[in-house]
């Protein structure tokens, strides 16, 4: 693959990452309305999530992509995991 054609997967990846955890959206309203989902895997993708996000950022030619990607992740996986809980 040439390098533009790796940098347009990059970011398409990066767009289904993102809407992979925009999809918590449905379960942290359930979670509001009464209808408890499980806590653990939100929990565990957000512990996840904040690794790629430190290892991307602070590796020594950063990864942008992999670091937008993932930090979606931390946001909505805690979010998910604490109306579980609540």
């Amino acid at each position: 693959m040439s390098e533009k054609q790796m940098k347009i997967l990059g970011w398409v990846a990066t767009f289904m990452s993102v809407m992979m955890y925009v999809s918590y959206f449905p379960q942290i309203m359930n979670n509001l309305a009464g209808q408890k989902g499980n806590f653990l895997q939100p929990l565990v993708a957000a512990i996840n999530c904040s690794l790629w996000v430190y290892y991307g950022l602070f590796k020594k030619e950063k990864d942008i992509p992999l670091v937008a990607a993932n930090a979606p992740g931390i946001v909505f996986g805690l979010i998910t995991a604490i109306t579980a809980l609540i």
